[in-house]
């Protein structure tokens, strides 16, 4: 394994721009055994993978990561090099260089999805996803001026969600309506429903918007039906993926509800 004891090493500076997000075109970094193991499980092995030389001698996970890689593909680097890399205070020593997927998106939309108008901010974002993916939906929409979907705090906060996920991003939503062959349900307070007044279709798009402007307003008239959440007065709205989080689940409890009650009873009667 090729060890970097030196912060003029050419590899070294170029990892340094990934880092900071400066040449997003040749690859991006995840951080982390969790982020680094879910990636070789759900995509394949890395471009490069990076390891703080200390840790990798004292530390059982990062020693058989290691071994789980083609030698060629991993180099060893001082601690204090591996620190310049970390994103966070207390980094587990290890990062993997790789390209991020880029799924084409589909011809058409009949399945659940996830609609995202300009959100910004990357711990929301990263949330949405992994709120998403627990609530069985596999497919995300993310229109231009979202926050990226890999970028290193996005991807903290997914813990892991992009790996179940297509996400599509930096698209014309507005344009993608005519793909759609299930309902555009979105959230929003104005003209709105109560996310409990009638029943949710078993298969539909949720479509959320911007921290402070919601749903930009030629887009919220495209949906087939809006929902707000019924909460105490004199409370602020809720943070947009606090809001998903009730709405997804919502949906997944009453879709769990009917199949339950259409289940034959085996007991007899």
């Amino acid at each position: 394994m090729k060890h970097i004891d030196s912060r003029d090493n050419a590899q070294f500076k170029q990892l340094v721009r990934l880092v900071d997000g400066k040449d997003a075109g040749f690859g991006l970094v995840l951080e982390g055994i969790h982020l680094c193991r879910a990636w070789l499980r759900h995509v394949g092995r890395p471009m490069q993978a990076i390891f703080d030389a200390a840790r990798l001698q004292t530390a059982p996970e990062l020693a058989e990561l290691a071994a789980d890689l083609p030698d060629r593909l991993c180099m060893s680097c001082a601690p204090r090099l591996a620190r310049r890399l970390s994103q966070v205070e207390n980094g587990q020593g290890v990062y993997f260089v790789v390209k991020a997927p880029a799924p084409a998106v589909p011809e058409y939309i009949d399945h659940n999805g996830l609609w995202l108008d300009r959100v910004q901010d990357p711990g929301n974002l990263g949330t949405l996803l992994r709120t998403a993916a627990a609530a069985g939906i596999r497919h995300a929409y993310l229109s231009s001026g979202c926050a990226s979907a890999w970028s290193q705090k996005t991807l903290r906060s997914a813990q892991g969600a992009h790996f179940v996920m297509a996400i599509h991003e930096q698209l014309d939503l507005l344009a993608e309506c005519g793909k759609l062959k299930v309902p555009l349900i979105a959230a929003a307070l104005g003209q709105a429903q109560s996310l409990y007044s009638e029943p949710l279709p078993e298969t539909c798009v949720w479509l959320l918007g911007n921290e402070g402007q919601g749903v930009d307003a030629s887009l919220l008239q495209r949906a087939d039906r809006r929902v707000f959440i019924p909460q105490t007065e004199g409370v602020e709205s809720l943070n947009v993926a606090a809001a998903a989080a009730i709405c997804l689940f919502e949906q997944r409890r009453q879709c769990l509800s009917r199949i339950q009650r259409d289940r034959p009873n085996k007991s007899g009667g």
